[in-house]
């Protein structure tokens, strides 16, 4: 964007492009204290984070809403910030069991551009890849450090003309476009002027990964705070089912390991039946009624 000054146009910078007055010197300094003027300006993440928590919500009930209406959540991003949304969405599936297609990510450059820099793909419009994916019924979150990466911008702008809700997620409160919620993190001028895989990338990190865990809990895909919707892949994850289940249930190994088989190893059925004395056959018909809510399933059957 530009603001004029003495009758000439001048290019605004995004907070994350501009000079740090507190680390100007910091090519001056010892190493320990490198690492501490680092490790100060990243102190000041989570307060950045925790002023822009009520539009975080907002953007995870609409989440919410579409995914218990059949649509699906689509990540937008480019450089650290596509590579950041696309690890979220691929670390749900095994922590919360979730369908694969539920959370999408849609990184500038594909998959190549996850392991190698490819600082050009950003400018290219991400319309495209948002009208062949999404549908009026999913939720489009963008994710961009300045604000205003084409890719990301084009693709918010293509799903808001097909009625799809859109989230942008920014370093920066100033954006070219209109979005259903902004969630603009006031993380201000890097450490190293331009760097936003530092504090940038790290106030990014904590909302995907606070949206999309309030999300899975809003949706049932835990009781209490365990996690007892994750897929038990290998013998590390079987061995934490057991423990989750005695956790939730102050039971013995033997009784929940008893009670896994019974279920054929759903951890939710055994918790249910375990919990509510019902036979397991009756925890997993509570269990699809309140789509897969433990709480939800425990107060059917205690009616």
């Amino acid at each position: 964007m530009t603001s004029p000054r003495n009758g000439v146009a001048v290019r605004v910078e995004s907070p994350t492009e501009q000079r740090n007055p507190r680390t100007v010197d910091i090519d001056r300094v010892s190493t320990l204290e490198v690492l501490r003027l680092i490790n100060d300006e990243d102190s000041t993440v989570p307060a950045a984070v925790a002023a822009v928590l009520p539009e975080l919500a907002r953007a995870v009930d609409l989440a919410v809403a579409a995914l218990r209406s059949g649509g699906r959540v689509h990540y937008v991003g480019a450089g650290t910030s596509g590579r950041l949304a696309t690890l979220d969405a691929a670390e749900l599936v095994p922590t919360f069991n979730t369908p694969p297609d539920w959370f999408l990510a849609h990184h500038a450059g594909g998959s190549e551009a996850l392991v190698r820099a490819m600082e050009d793909v950003e400018d290219h419009s991400g319309a495209t890849q948002i009208r062949t994916a999404a549908t009026a019924d999913d939720v489009v979150l963008g994710i961009t450090a300045s604000g205003r990466t084409p890719f990301v911008i084009g693709a918010l702008e293509e799903a808001r003309s097909m009625g799809a809700r859109t989230v942008l997620v920014s370093n920066n409160a100033t954006v070219p476009t209109e979005v259903d919620v902004l969630v603009a993190l006031d993380t201000g001028p890097e450490a190293i002027a331009g760097s936003t895989r530092m504090k940038a990338g790290s106030s990014q990190k904590l909302v995907l990964t606070a949206f999309s865990s309030a999300v899975m809990i809003k949706l049932g895909r835990t009781y209490s705070n365990l996690m007892v919707s994750m897929r038990a892949t290998n013998a590390k994850l079987r061995g934490r089912t057991v423990r989750i289940l005695g956790e939730a249930t102050g039971l013995g190994e033997q009784e929940c390991l008893q009670a896994l088989a019974e279920a054929s190893g759903d951890l939710k059925v055994a918790l249910v039946h375990l919990l509510s004395g019902a036979p397991t056959a009756r925890a997993a018909e509570a269990l699809t009624s309140s789509n897969g809510h433990v709480r939800n399933a425990l107060v059917a059957l205690a009616g």
